[in-house]
């Protein structure tokens, strides 16, 4: 433990003891009664016997003798004090008059003892002035402390926690655009040869979780170089100035140790756009922006520091950060695909023991979407489900289950439905999964449940075949035909709609709008009426106004409203023509809660669960056995069922 901190410990506890007994005597001192009497009076109580208890204390310097004891009738607490002249005959006399039992105590003088004299006079004030020192040295900490406010917050990375490249799996592309900072911080002399510079700033966008800081701590490992990281909410503080203090410090620092990196996760946190606050600007925050567009490329010259920084949301980034000359290169960080999703998996495999039934690339193919930090909570959460259940190996039973809660939040196994509302979900999911399989550009339907999860009633599990990055005309559709599903089928079955197609309706509307305003792909023609954005910037967009009249507003509603009418009217024709498809489906739903791609697949192709039709199979093979004994056909056990059939026929 270190030595200040057991200091720190020690001291509110020495304090606590020193004031229990300080208290303590005070509390004692209060509570005494001293009846003081004269030398008369003591002569004349030793003469009527009434002195039970007598201590004599001499006082040489004050010559005189300090009496006290206690009398009869005294409670415990109760004393009576006498003092006379330091004289043997005063002595001699009081000594002679006691006629009674007294118990006689003599006392020497306290004053005659060094060591009492310096405990005495001078231990109280040793505590006081070594309590206010403490005191005194605890306020000028606290001053130097608000004098380092402007000090900057970076922190110097811990060389023992080094990552490299190959620790981020996935990210090829990413690797090699970095990879260039990596030469020059090793080699600077090979590129400054031929004149190249290389870039001071590398912005990372992407999504959340999907590897930004972890690839610029990569970067840093790999060149071993200092690297300096911090966020960009430590900037800014309440005291305009502050920032851009900190920002001034961070290059000072860098200047010292470089060539070196600094990384800023979440530099949209200091670097949105300035003079956009409704009803003014962010001071503070606007200081240390123009701070730190200074010191990337301003009058002063920051050699070896390059900045490499990360933000999913680089629409609301300053214009003057994004300009070459600071961030000269923008790398995207996309979600990875299957391929890259294998190799993270792999990554985040190592330490966990998996079941022979768990195939990493089976795994990857199922999760599209999926960001580097979302497939590590799966398999985290497959590992706590397997030690949950008490299993040495972590299952595909686990995995599912995992997949489920990554997508949809935990089984709300509590929450029960009544026999109506249970039915309702099963033909709502139902119908969702009749359209996924007979449209021909639909999703393949993995997985079928109405167990509640978060705040859905139950869902289905749609995965594509292959992963594209362009989506037709007509897919687009068929999504907002899957979509409405569920609602076109609560309404063939039951007469009857419910609120649970909300999500599926917010869907759809989003998908039908951006088909009319982004994509073009509507009676209105190849015309960008709205700008798909991340999020909306307040200050940006409070006051932004449409590009399009309100005739053209009043036709997108109507393009979009036909989007919608067309694919319902399709999702109504669809599962009218496959209602016994629908039954179906619903009635296993009823049944077993959760349907499988095998078990859906079997319900389609035999209109049995896997089990059943497997029975159903044994049994119609006996029977063609036994038709072909009869009809004494050779080698009949050995056929198959194709074969017994063929050679029944010919029979």
């Amino acid at each position: 433990m270190n030595k200040n901190s057991l200091k720190r410990g020690l001291l509110p506890y020495l304090f606590l003891i020193l004031f229990v007994f300080g208290a303590y005597y005070v509390f004692n001192i209060m509570n005494r009664t001293v009846n003081v009497l004269s030398y008369d009076k003591l002569i004349s109580l030793l003469e009527e016997e009434k002195v039970t208890e007598l201590t004599i204390t001499p006082k040489e310097r004050a010559v005189t003798y300090e009496i006290s004891g206690k009398l009869e009738g005294y409670k415990d607490n109760e004393t009576f004090f006498v003092r006379v002249p330091l004289s043997e005959a005063v002595m001699r006399e009081i000594l002679d008059t006691q006629n009674g039992d007294i118990e006689i105590n003599t006392k020497a003088d306290p004053e005659s003892s060094s060591l009492l004299l310096i405990v005495v006079n001078i231990l109280p004030i040793v505590i006081i002035v070594g309590a206010g020192f403490y005191f005194l040295t605890k306020q000028v900490g606290g001053a130097n402390k608000s004098m380092d406010f402007g000090k900057s917050r970076a922190r110097l990375s811990n060389d023992n926690n080094k990552v490299t490249f190959k620790d981020v799996a996935g990210l090829k592309e990413e690797k090699e655009e970095v990879s260039e900072l990596i030469d020059f911080l090793k080699s600077p002399k090979k590129f400054t040869k031929l004149g190249a510079r290389i870039p001071k700033g590398v912005l990372l966008v992407g999504p959340p979780g999907t590897g930004k800081t972890l690839l610029a701590k990569a970067v840093a490992g790999e060149a071993n170089v200092p690297f300096y990281y911090i966020s960009g909410s430590d900037f800014v503080e309440l005291f305009v100035g502050v920032g851009a203090s900190r920002v001034r410090d961070m290059f000072k620092q860098a200047k010292h140790t470089a060539p070196c990196l600094i990384f800023i996760d979440e530099i949209d946190a200091v670097g949105r756009q300035r003079g956009t606050g409704l009803g003014g600007g962010h001071d503070e925050r606007e200081q240390t922006l123009n701070q730190l567009l200074t010191e990337m490329d301003g009058f002063g010259a920051n050699e070896g520091i390059i900045i490499i920084a990360a933000t999913n949301r680089a629409d609301v980034l300053d214009p003057a950060l994004l300009r070459p000359g600071r961030f000269d290169r923008q790398v995207t960080v996309d979600l990875p695909d299957v391929r890259e999703r294998e190799e993270i998996l792999k990554v985040h495999a190592k330490d966990k023991i998996l079941d022979s039934s768990v195939q990493l690339p089976f795994l990857a193919k199922r999760t599209p979407g999926f960001s580097g930090a979302a497939l590590e909570n799966l398999l985290n959460e497959a590992a706590l489900l397997a030690v949950r259940r008490n299993k040495n190996a972590i299952s595909m039973s686990e995995i599912d289950e995992a997949t489920d809660r990554v997508i949809g939040g935990p089984a709300k196994v509590s929450r029960k439905y009544n026999d109506h509302e249970k039915e309702v979900v099963a033909y709502h999911e139902a119908g969702h999964a009749v359209l996924g399989i007979k449209l021909p550009n639909a999703d393949d339907v993995q997985k079928i449940t109405i167990i509640p999860r978060g705040q859905a009633g139950g869902y289905t599990l749609m995965m594509p075949s292959e992963e594209t990055y362009l989506s037709t005309k007509t897919e687009l559709l068929q999504r907002i035909t899957g979509l409405l599903g569920g609602r076109v089928s609560e309404e063939i079955r039951f007469k009857e709609v419910t609120t649970g197609a909300h999500n599926d309706f917010e869907k759809a509307t989003k998908i039908a709008r951006a088909m009319v305003t982004e994509y073009g792909m509507s009676d209105l023609g190849p015309v960008q009426l709205e700008q798909q954005e991340g999020g909306v910037f307040l200050g940006r967009d409070y006051n932004k106004s449409r590009n399009f009249s309100n005739e053209i507003a009043h036709e997108i509603d109507k393009e979009v409203r036909k989007i919608i009418d067309s694919c319902y009217q399709e999702a109504k024709k669809i599962l009218t023509d496959n209602k016994n498809l629908v039954k179906r489906l619903a009635d296993a739903l009823l049944e077993h809660e959760t349907l499988t791609k095998e078990q859906i697949d079997s319900l389609v192709e035999t209109g049995k669960m896997p089990e059943e039709a497997i029975e159903d199979e044994v049994k119609k093979l006996d029977e063609l056995k036994a038709i072909a004994k009869e009809k004494g056909i050779k080698g009949y056990t050995k056929m198959t069922k194709e074969e017994l059939e063929e050679a029944i026929e010919n029979e």
